[in-house]
């Protein structure tokens, strides 16, 4: 995958002009967040959850390398393997490996955004094998050569005018005259075409939501179910996972679970909670041959310790972007990588540097909303205060604002002199402008006057104002 955060100004122009994208994003703003209220006001301890989850996620990268040997203890126990991989080309190459020992052609995989993050699919196909996304809106996309414009609702940036043109172009091999304007009509398609891939895979690559210490066990939440057909009927089955994604124990994952769907789909639970532990025993009647986990650190591991290390409580729930007024105006694909919305304002800078990512955490109103429904109550908007702490430190912003914070911090310094200037400056600014309430230009603030009027300040400073009040109070105590 191209990474094209540099350019997520462009980016937004584009999506901002883009007709069709801005009547789809229309879907996440009325879908999502009345959804997700509901659910919360009929869970009276949802607020209590929150902070019940925190805590064991709090604990777990308190304490990660004990429950990450812990975990794979139990794997391996239970039959499975571990693959650590401290990086994308690491992952990539295990898979791989696993993939050519199996003799696989064809790889299934369910939803996956960690396999996004590695770009497995371009590596898998660049080796001949020809991995099939089985998650709907994934598989739409990869029709499509597209990456996901959302971490839960991969196509949510499209309409099904669409998605038909789509299915009409690739699956050639049906009737021309068939009916594809409905949804269900769609839906039904995809479930024809996906229906013989997954007897023709050899390997079935899932994500984890939550991987327990206690037992060894991989939990996936999904609501289509393909998640189970990718683990099950395939001979091998690959877990790909982050390192944060250790829970210590069972009813730890019950407690995240119940504010897991809740905040991403407005659900009480995923129509589907599967716990996968190793590969089949003699007594059960499916299941693979073989069971893989690869753990990737892939720079989490240099997130630990640091201000930015509350990130690693994410469970990728989307609530932060489904709330985000800048992600309900550029969408997606105008973050440029993987993670779109708040949690990819903070996550990318985290994995791929602040020389590309630095862009997004400017992205942001500081609204707080994100922080709000966080149901695992990260500090989104402190965390990208510090990334654009970084972006200044290094000189990565554009020249006008560093030397016009300079300029100001200069006189913040300085109050009695800020005092003085301002007292000089706001009514000589009135003065040369004639007495406008806005400034449709002003030198050194086109970045803010290109897009919208400045309005101009009142005509007594905030000290004044305040001196004035406090003089006022004092003569009627008397």
């Amino acid at each position: 995958m191209q990474i094209t955060s540099p350019e997520f100004k462009a980016n937004s122009r584009a999506a901002l002009a883009d007709a069709q994208l801005q009547k789809a994003l229309v879907n996440v703003r009325t879908g999502f967040i009345e959804k997700r209220q509901k659910a919360v006001d009929a869970l009276p301890e949802f607020d209590r959850l929150r902070d019940s989850a925190r805590d064991i996620k709090n604990h777990v990268l308190e304490n990660l390398d004990l429950y990450l040997e812990a975990y794979e203890k139990k794997v391996v126990q239970s039959g499975g393997h571990v693959h650590w991989a401290q990086t994308a080309e690491d992952a990539r190459g295990a898979i791989l490996d696993i993939c050519r020992k199996a003799n696989a052609r064809v790889v299934t995989k369910g939803k996956s955004m960690i396999t996004e993050e590695i770009a497995l699919n371009d590596f898998l196909e660049s080796h001949g094998i020809t991995p099939v996304e089985t998650d709907l809106g994934e598989y739409i996309i990869q029709l499509r050569g597209e990456h996901p414009s959302h971490i839960i609702a991969p196509a949510v940036h499209l309409n099904k005018e669409q998605v038909e043109e789509d299915f009409r172009r690739v699956h050639d091999h049906l009737a021309p005259g068939r009916d594809l304007s409905e949804p269900e009509a769609l839906l039904g398609e995809a479930r024809r075409v996906l229906r013989s891939r997954y007897f023709e895979a050899d390997v079935g690559i899932t994500g984890a939501n939550f991987l327990v210490a206690e037992t060894g066990t991989s939990i996936i939440v999904t609501n289509e179910g393909n998640g189970d057909l990718t683990q099950i009927l395939p001979r091998v089955h690959i877990v790909v996972a982050s390192i944060e994604k250790i829970v210590p124990t069972l009813e730890d994952a019950s407690q995240v679970l119940r504010v897991l769907a809740r905040s991403a789909t407005g659900q009480d639970m995923s129509v589907y909670t599967t716990l996968s532990t190793g590969p089949r025993r003699a007594t059960d009647v499916d299941g693979p041959d073989e069971y893989h986990v690869i753990l990737l650190d892939n720079g989490r591991s240099a997130m630990l310790g640091t201000e930015f290390q509350d990130m690693l409580r994410c469970i990728r729930c989307g609530a932060c972007m489904n709330h985000c007024p800048v992600y309900h105006a550029v969408g997606g694909h105008a973050y440029g990588w993987v993670y779109p919305g708040p949690m990819g304002a903070v996550l990318t800078p985290s994995l791929i540097g602040v020389a590309k990512g630095g862009h997004l955490p400017n992205a942001s109103t500081f609204c707080g909303r994100c922080e709000s429904v966080c149901p695992m109550k990260i500090p989104l908007p402190r965390m990208m205060r510090h990334w654009r702490e970084r972006e200044f430190e290094r000189g990565l912003n554009p020249g006008v604002a560093r030397y016009g914070l300079s300029f100001w911090a200069f006189f913040a310094r300085r109050p009695k002199l800020y005092r003085l200037a301002s007292a000089i400056g706001i009514p000589l600014l009135s003065f040369a402008t004639f007495g406008r309430k806005r400034l449709a230009w002003l030198p050194f603030a086109g970045g803010w006057t290109k897009f919208r009027d400045l309005p101009m300040p009142e005509s007594r400073t905030f000290m004044q104002q305040f001196r004035d009040r406090d003089a006022t109070t004092k003569q009627a105590a008397r």
